[in-house]
């Protein structure tokens, strides 16, 4: 395989099928970093992430006689939504598999997208179980499986980002970053550059909790991870292909592991300033800038913004998690006096002026002197929680701080 002639090839084949997103300079980051930051606007493709690429580029190379058979895959997301876009555009029929658990919003977009041309197909409540079911059916019946990354076409379709990446900015790109899920976008952008512009660094970025591709590289050799936290379901896999890690292991200057609260953050501020709606795998790249802040002073650089599929029902879970990563939101099992008074005298004497209880959970129990209370403190300051820990002590409140007690903290509040 020369994958950089695939890239090439796969350039022309998208042509007249997939925008050209923009390439932008983001005047608030490139003032607090001291450096050019310039996004990669993947989130604007008309099925909201870069995943059209691959899709159609693997896809339309399929001979006459794949394409009457059909096509099938397995995603929750956005890999689902290329797919079904493709096979529209083709004119293809492709079964999509997706788990029970996909919210509705997803279902319908990958509907929407391949409207007549895609059946889909809920079935089990992982990823993996909609995996296993596509596979069986591409052999039993035998389809074409589109691999939604370890595959030469889907991974030189990703890798056309990275042309236009330099084909936008004439002046020598320092760094860039670039999301890693199952690894194919890193794939094809890092073999890019390290034909066209070797000097730049690729940084990869995976969410902390589930570091696949940089376990499988310190490993040397592609590894499973028994669990990941899935939240960042962009970019949150298990195992990363043999394709992905035998390229990235041999492109990529460094792995960059973001916190599931990090990113949250990011995609809060990025709403609230910059007006752009991403998804939890797209604000990964932006969130990770922090960590390099130092080396890319002076710099050019590239975050590539993956996609902007994102269920405003998860609003108040990214609201959350991002309170708990700034150290904000705070929990405690609180024993409290089961007397009138209590409540206001935990009110008057524990929190400062700026402190809010968001979560109270108690059940009553006359039998007893005290009764166990879970409450929820947002602050303005992260300072202050040592200020009400000291006053519930010195005010007799035996308490538990639930922050770090993470399986009685999942019980609890979930």
């Amino acid at each position: 395989m020369n994958l950089f002639n695939e890239v090439l090839a796969a350039k022309k084949q998208l042509e007249n099928v997939v925008a050209a997103t923009p390439l932008t300079q983001n005047l608030n980051l490139s003032d607090e970093f001291k450096s050019t930051i310039l996004l990669k606007r993947e989130d604007l493709q008309i099925v909201r992430s870069y995943k059209i690429r691959g899709a159609y580029n693997k896809i339309s190379s399929l001979n006459d006689t794949e394409k009457a058979i059909g096509i099938v895959c397995a995603s929750a997301g956005n890999h689902a939504q290329g797919v079904a876009y493709s096979c529209n555009l083709l004119k293809i029929n492709g079964k999509i598999y997706m788990p029970k658990t996909t919210p509705k919003q997803k279902v319908k977009q990958v509907q929407l997208f391949g409207k007549s041309f895609v059946e889909i197909v809920l079935t089990g409540d992982t990823f993996d179980d909609a995996y296993a079911s596509a596979t069986a059916d591409a052999i039993q019946n035998y389809k074409i499986f589109i691999h939604p990354f370890d595959d030469e076409k889907v991974i030189a379709g990703q890798g056309t980002v990275g042309l236009e990446i330099l084909e936008s900015f004439k002046e020598p790109i320092d760094y860039v970053f670039v999301p890693i899920g199952g690894g194919g976008l890193a794939s094809g952008l890092s073999e890019v550059f390290k034909h066209l512009s070797p000097n730049t660094k690729i940084i990869g970025v995976e969410p902390k909790g589930a570091p696949s591709m940089k376990t499988s590289i310190e490993e040397n050799k592609n590894t499973a991870l028994k669990t990941i936290d899935k939240f960042v379901d962009g970019a949150a896999v298990k195992q990363v292909g043999d394709l992905t890690f035998e390229i990235c292991r041999n492109n990529l200057d460094d792995i960059i592991l973001v916190p599931e609260g990090k990113v949250c953050t990011t995609i809060l501020r990025l709403y609230n300033e910059e007006a752009m709606v991403v998804e939890p795998a797209g604000a990964l790249t932006i969130a990770a800038l922090d960590f390099y802040k130092d080396k890319i002073k002076g710099k050019n650089v590239v975050c590539v913004v993956s996609g902007s599929n994102n269920d405003i029902e998860r609003t108040a879970e990214i609201k959350e998690r991002s309170l708990l990563y700034e150290g904000l939101m705070h929990y405690f099992m609180i024993q409290f006096p089961q007397r009138p008074g209590a409540l206001k005298e935990f009110v008057n004497n524990i929190l400062g002026p700026d402190d809010d209880i968001t979560y109270f959970q108690f059940a009553k129990k006359n039998s007893r002197e005290v009764g166990s209370v879970v409450v929820g403190l947002e602050l303005k300051n992260k300072k202050d929680i040592q200020a009400i820990k000291m006053n519930m002590t010195k005010n007799g409140f035996e308490f538990q701080y639930l922050n770090d007690k993470h399986d009685l903290f999942a019980q609890l509040i979930g």
